[in-house]
């Protein structure tokens, strides 16, 4: 069964980038335009792993990612950070928040697949 991943970005096209690599590795694949989007799509779905920008409207990848693990459904869900931001303060409260990995843009597609095969291991 393929593994659903929530990507969440406020650049269709940069969703609609990952969302190609993504399928083209088999996973399932539902996108969010920022964090409250990404939130109320929180509705019990099982996702196996989370791809996040960290600079969003209403509702930034960091406040996301706090306020995702405070659900008991996600509270365990990888979450990649994928972003321009690459000071360590950054990465630090990325990482604080519950965060297991951070990817800095432009990206290789290899790059994030890789890290979204270490991330989902069954």
């Amino acid at each position: 069964m393929p593994k659903n991943i929530l990507v969440i970005d406020d650049s269709a096209s940069l969703r609609q980038v990952l969302s190609i690599t993504l399928k083209g590795a088999g996973y399932n694949v539902v996108q969010a335009c920022d964090g409250e989007d990404a939130l109320a799509k929180l509705d019990g779905t099982k996702f196996h792993l989370i791809i996040s920008d960290v600079n969003m409207p209403k509702l930034d990848g960091i406040a996301f990612v706090k306020a995702a693990k405070q659900l008991p459904a996600y509270r365990f869900t990888p979450v990649v950070m994928l972003t321009t931001e690459a000071g360590d303060a950054r990465k630090a409260a990325g990482q604080a928040a519950g965060a297991r990995a951070w990817i800095v843009k432009p990206f290789q597609p290899d790059t994030v697949l890789a890290a979204v095969a270490r991330l989902t291991l069954p």
